[in-house]
């Protein structure tokens, strides 16, 4: 059963992650294209299992009909990726997302990450959003820089992932620039 609709765009939908997406969650730490942009670890189905933090949120992104949609092979959820928000209770809410290959290049990311954002900025009373990504992800960097985010710092050696040592930038975007930059 596919969970509940939190947002709805012109080509994608976020909805709840529900036990049954917890195969295809484990995509974003098992298949090297995925896992290695975002330095995940390799985990056992046993540890995808293990719920995260009471105060992490992660939301499905399935892909509406249309050709991008017929020219793929997808399942029968439409499954495209996963976003996330976390600490947004106690501290600056901080997202996550990741796409599969099969998709980047099209503007989902940029489509679902708003629709995250919006949410977000609904829900919580924060003055930032933040986010991450390592160095080496030249696309998650454009999609946030592209999003209005701003580069905040950066996390020298902070992973060690695939062999080497990698970089990660932390952004922060400003509730008063999403809200001046959507309609």
């Amino acid at each position: 059963m596919a969970g509940h609709s939190i947002a709805s765009g012109s080509r994608v939908v976020l909805r709840t992650l529900e036990s049954e997406d917890l195969a295809f969650k484990g995509r974003g730490v098992s298949e090297p294209a995925l896992r290695i942009p975002m330095g995940n670890p390799i985990q056992s189905r046993e540890q995808l299992s293990v719920p995260d933090s009471p105060d992490s949120e992660q939301f499905i992104v399935t892909l509406e009909a249309g050709p991008l949609l017929e020219s793929l092979e997808l399942d029968e959820e439409r499954r495209i990726g996963l976003t996330s928000v976390s600490d947004g209770s106690e501290k600056r809410p901080e997202i996550g997302y990741w796409l599969l290959p099969a998709v980047h290049g099209h503007g989902l990311g940029t489509e679902a990450v708003s629709l995250l954002l919006s949410s977000v900025f609904s829900r919580y009373d924060a003055p930032t959003v933040g986010a991450q990504a390592f160095a080496n992800n030249d696309a998650s960097r454009a999609l946030l820089e592209s999003l209005g985010f701003e580069k905040e710092g950066q996390r020298r050696n902070f992973a060690f992932v695939d062999g080497e040592y990698r970089d990660l930038v932390c952004y922060g975007l400003d509730r008063s620039v999403w809200q001046s930059s959507t309609p």
